[in-house]
């Protein structure tokens, strides 16, 4: 019955001597909302029981509306596959890293190109390599032989990734 402006409401009337259990069930938007309320006089249970299932609802419509969603995905996915076979359109080349910047795209992607023949280093290297200006740097270590990541921490320091 998940028409548009129709929907499906499951209603539970129960009595135990001189209590009245008013129970409701509907589902919205993909979701249970259930209202339960007891009472001496039928009315005010019910009354009781819709007024829980309003604030579900007011609260899952709000959750609902304030959240961000893709308007069309199947679309967003053919642009995104688009700007991945597109030609790069800004490509930055440091001894270490090649960073690509994609126009369309909202993340940028950083590739590191470790096989560009540059010498392993130590990590005593590496921390001189690294300028002022950038965060980490991707370098093979001269002991290991493995790919290893410095990166600068706020406080100065630095973190040592090691693969």
């Amino acid at each position: 019955m998940e028409q548009r402006g129709e929907k499906e409401a499951h209603v539970v009337l129960t009595q135990q001597r001189f209590l009245h259990k008013v129970e409701i069930t509907i589902n919205a938007w993909d979701h249970a909302l259930v209202g339960i309320a007891t009472d001496g006089d039928i009315a005010v249970a019910a009354h009781e029981a819709f007024g829980r299932l309003e604030k579900q609802l007011l609260k899952l419509r709000a959750r609902w509306r304030d959240t961000k969603r893709v308007r069309d995905k199947e679309a967003d996915g053919e642009k995104a596959s688009a700007t991945l076979h597109a030609k790069p359109a800004k490509a930055v080349s440091t001894p270490k890293k090649v960073v690509v910047v994609k126009k369309a795209a909202r993340k940028q992607v950083f590739r590191v190109n470790h096989s560009d023949g540059s010498k392993p280093m130590t990590l005593e290297e590496a921390m001189l390599e690294m300028e002022a200006s950038q965060d980490y740097l991707v370098y093979r270590d001269a002991q290991t032989d493995r790919l290893t990541v410095l990166m600068r921490r706020a406080d100065g320091h630095f973190d040592l990734i090691e693969s």
